[in-house]
């Protein structure tokens, strides 16, 4: 397949990359703080009949089985089309390839040459997580719509080049964290903007899971070799190393690639805790620890947790384990009631001092959406996406603050209005990125 030569799948040099980035940089500071506004999103130039034609960037596990196939099953329905798929690892292709009934010429080694197609409309980022930031740009840029996995980027200043890229072009932006469009979550959020809960205080979620062998110790297909996938494609921005079956299978346990928990399963609990207690705010402030006792086979933690605090005084705690399933329970705490989440429900709870004035409420069999579909009702003008760019920013932030507070040691600030961090004097700190050493 011509697309798989060398000429074309040798990919951007991470010179090349850093170069990109820096000019991206470059005219973030020069931009208006990105708490400004931006016009608003508008659907790009679909066939007469409304359908939404669709590539995916990235057709692994999560990209082949969560993003792929729930086009393909839902292509009726939704109105929409998987046309054109993209991986370094050509067996991946022809396996998207033939679930999507698509000939071996729709599919690409270098997603640049995907992205030159007119007929695809909007994107699909599964890929790697150092992948996230330059596709999506790139993809906007290309006037596509895009559906980011979460995390939304590697590194922090990436995520500020992804949100002006977006503000900029007015594409439709969905981050993959699927947990944002279940109902009551939102129902929460209408308590909290209603006054039920009065003031917020704390609040606090977790992701737990207990993995024997490990966490991310997927299984490594023979099948790939040095040959048969386009290593330096892969690396992209992260610095040249030798191929790696164990770094391409089970990239997540290790920082050059991931954040581990913090990006892979907290994202999940975190942005959704956002939207229910109504915080479409940055952080003034992350701190976060973690450790590595019982899965020592990686970079990452199998164990962290994070508090951040929010403009007001308003905290949340948000635990994840790799090693123990037992979670938190869902709580957000006001001043005047108590919300507690889980199973679908929302029942709220006056506290003692305000039992006379509030009634005590339960909120059961909250319905929730599809979130692929309300992106794609997004594109079509239909819908706010649950998980937008907005929400995406505000919460990359955080993420990306607990993960250098985790690896330094250091409880970081943030000027949102200067997009700088800082430490408790006052002191700037640069964040991390591809060429950080710690």
């Amino acid at each position: 397949m011509k697309t798989f030569d060398s000429s074309l799948s040798r990919g951007p040099s991470r010179r090349d990359f850093l170069k990109k980035s820096a000019l991206a940089a470059a005219a973030v500071s020069a931009s208006p703080a990105f708490l400004g506004g931006s016009a608003p999103a508008t659907a790009s130039s679909n066939p007469a009949n409304n359908r939404i034609r669709v590539g995916f960037l990235g057709v692994g596990g999560q990209g082949f089985n969560t993003h792929v196939r729930t086009v393909a099953a839902n292509a009726a329905a939704w109105n929409v089309e998987g046309v054109a798929v993209c991986d370094v690892w050509k067996n991946r292709v022809d396996r998207a390839l033939a679930h999507l009934g698509l000939p071996e010429s729709d599919g690409y080694g270098d997603y640049r040459k995907l992205l030159e197609r007119n007929d695809v409309d909007a994107v699909y980022i599964g890929s790697v997580d150092h992948w996230h930031a330059r596709m999506a740009v790139d993809a906007v840029e290309a006037g596509k719509h895009v559906f980011v996995e979460k995390p939304m980027t590697r590194h922090l200043l990436e995520a500020f080049n992804v949100y002006d890229a977006v503000k900029r072009t007015g594409k439709v932006f969905q981050l993959g964290t699927h947990f944002c469009s279940e109902g009551h979550w939102h129902r929460a959020a209408k308590l909290v903007r209603e006054g039920k809960t009065g003031p917020l205080v704390h609040a606090q979620t977790s992701f737990g899971r207990n993995v024997p062998h490990g966490e991310w110790n997927y299984r490594i297909d023979p099948a790939l070799t040095a040959d048969t996938v386009d290593w330096q494609m892969w690396l992209g921005p992260v610095a040249d190393r030798p191929f790696d079956p164990d770094a391409f299978f089970r990239w997540r346990k290790y920082y050059p690639y991931c954040s581990g928990i913090l990006g892979d399963l907290l994202s999940h609990k975190l942005h959704p805790l956002m939207i229910a207690t109504d915080t479409l705010e940055y952080p003034v402030r992350v701190a976060c620890m973690g450790s590595r006792e019982i899965t020592t086979d990686r970079d990452v933690p199998d164990t962290t947790q994070f508090m951040v605090q929010f403009p007001g005084g308003f905290h949340a705690h948000v635990l994840g384990s790799t090693v123990n399933e037992e979670g938190l329970r869902e709580i957000i705490r006001g001043h005047k009631a108590t919300l507690y989440l889980g199973g679908g429900r929302v029942r709220l709870n006056p506290e003692r001092p305000f039992a006379e004035d509030l009634d005590p409420e339960e909120h059961r069999d909250i319905p929730n959406e599809n979130h692929h579909k309300n992106w794609f009702d997004a594109i079509r003008g239909e819908a706010e996406p649950n998980s937008g760019i907005d929400l995406a920013i505000r919460g990359q932030t955080i993420v990306s603050m607990a993960e250098i507070s985790e690896r330094t040691g250091q409880m970081l600030y943030f000027d949102a209005e200067n997009r700088r961090l800082t430490d408790a004097n006052g002191r700037a700190l640069e964040p991390i990125d591809y060429d950080s050493v710690i």
